[in-house]
């Protein structure tokens, strides 16, 4: 273990605080015109976290084989759960742009560690970070949205319109870099299925 990881782990921890809080915040004496603030901190430490341990890694020379799956999966873990937190009243996201965002995540870290346990690593792509971005800048927008709701000045309807809208564009985007992932270590790809059907002519 290493601060990196350590780091990576606060995302971890935070995901389910961020939706018991979303969903029980009179339990901890909040109200609706407060509870965007909070939300806002939990994210910001999530975001900052994800932030540093890259870099505290490589500045200290701490990248470890744990570190290079835990921070990916650390990340998909806490972003997926804020959008699934968000398909809750009053902001209620369609459940199927959460199956999108859910589904190019497992099969992009499935093939991740896949290919790490067999000795190679899968190179990071730009697609990658910018999808990241673009999540992260949604829910911050989303988040924002609840502070003019909470005062009243922001319909429902609106709230739940202008989310879906912009998670929408987060979800193409998502597609997108997923495909530009798989395509640009396609030779890596095509040796792991080598390797399968050469342990299957193996064994025949």
């Amino acid at each position: 273990m290493s601060l990196a990881n350590y780091l990576s782990f606060i995302r971890i921890f935070i995901s389910p605080i961020f939706l018991f809080v979303y969903l029980e915040y009179e339990t901890f004496n909040l109200n609706l015109m407060t509870l965007p603030y909070v939300l806002l901190f939990l994210f910001g430490v999530s975001e900052l976290s994800d932030a540093c341990d890259g870099y505290i890694a490589r500045k200290y020379n701490e990248v470890t084989d744990l570190g290079k799956i835990l921070d990916p999966m650390a990340d998909s873990i806490y972003r997926i759960s804020v959008f699934l937190t968000f398909t809750l009243p009053p902001i209620q996201l369609p459940m199927i742009l959460i199956f999108i965002l859910l589904y190019r995540d497992s099969v992009v870290s499935t093939l991740r560690t896949i290919c790490a346990l067999k000795g190679f690593a899968l190179a990071a792509r730009p697609s990658g970070k910018l999808k990241a971005a673009i999540q992260a800048f949604s829910a911050f927008v989303i988040i924002v949205l609840l502070i003019p709701y909470s005062l009243g000045h922001l319909p429902e309807d609106t709230l739940h319109i202008t989310s879906t809208i912009i998670v929408t564009v987060a979800s193409i985007y998502t597609v997108f870099s997923g495909i530009d992932y798989i395509y640009a270590n396609r030779q890596y790809v095509a040796k792991l299925i080598t390797i399968k059907n050469e342990k299957i002519l193996d064994n025949i």
